[in-house]
């Protein structure tokens, strides 16, 4: 397995996947159709399916340019949301893809949209694992919830993502990481393993160089939406039960400005 960093627009990630031993390749979010079409010829792969998380423009918006772009109306186009562009694989809660000899387990992870998919990916049992995780779970954050719930989100981070293997790769949909580990040092000043990657990702960012991916284990020590059942997040927001502890947190950041 194979990843592929493409950075697009002001801060979005998109993800090429290879599957090194057939070069079978897919893209996550592909939003930059010209700078995908770039990168599979420079690694020499053969790109089969696209990976949308979710339907907004900036993850979405470049599925119908990038089908266009590999003629012959070839490419798989997955994910969870009739108002994906080129959709012609509509995919739910533990779908099964193969991009080449890679697995790909689908993730219905609705809040930030209604039909968000996350890609959980495995390759060789040797190697470590991947999900890519678009607007649902960012370093040390999640996304907005624009058209679900914080029982939904709760259930997407803490049911469903916590459960991943501790070592898998997160990858997520944009780099707000600076941002979002100095709130999550806001909510728990004392937590060194907030202080440590905070500082971690300011001097990655001071070179230019991305912040993703980071791990399952790691999230669960700094992200404070991962952490809702823990005392000195309920403390914070003042609640005691952890979905109430998700949404009061969720409203908090909202309104957060870092310095």
């Amino acid at each position: 397995m194979k990843i592929t960093i493409l950075s697009a627009l002001e801060d979005n990630y998109m993800y090429l996947l290879v599957d090194e031993a057939t070069k079978k390749a897919a893209i996550v979010d592909p939003v930059n159709p010209e700078k995908v079409l770039k990168a599979v010829q420079e690694e020499g792969v053969k790109l089969t399916t696209v990976l949308t998380t979710h339907h907004h423009w900036d993850h979405a918006g470049g599925n119908e340019e990038l089908v266009k772009l590999f003629s012959g109306g070839s490419l798989l186009v997955c994910g969870g949301d009739d108002r994906i562009g080129a959709l012609n694989k509509k995919v739910g809660e533990g779908d099964q893809l193969q991009i080449g000899s890679l697995k790909v387990t689908c993730m219905f992870t609705p809040c930030h949209t209604t039909g968000h998919i996350c890609y959980y990916v495995r390759g060789e049992s040797s190697e470590t694992p991947a999900v890519f995780t678009g607007d649902t779970l960012f370093l040390s954050a999640c996304g907005r919830f624009f058209e679900g719930t914080p029982q939904q989100m709760h259930t997407a981070l803490i049911e469903k993502l916590s459960s991943l293997p501790s070592n898998t790769n997160v990858y997520c949909g944009h780099e707000y990481s600076v941002a979002s580990l100095k709130y999550a040092l806001h909510v728990e000043p004392n937590n060194p393993a907030v202080k440590k990657k905070l500082e971690w990702a300011q001097d990655q960012r001071s070179r230019q160089l991305p912040t993703v991916p980071s791990t399952i284990e790691e999230e669960k020590s700094y992200n404070p939406f991962m952490r809702v059942g823990e005392k000195s997040i309920q403390d914070y927001v003042g609640c005691t039960d952890p979905i109430e502890t998700m949404g009061a947190l969720r409203k908090d950041k909202n309104g957060f400005k870092a310095k």
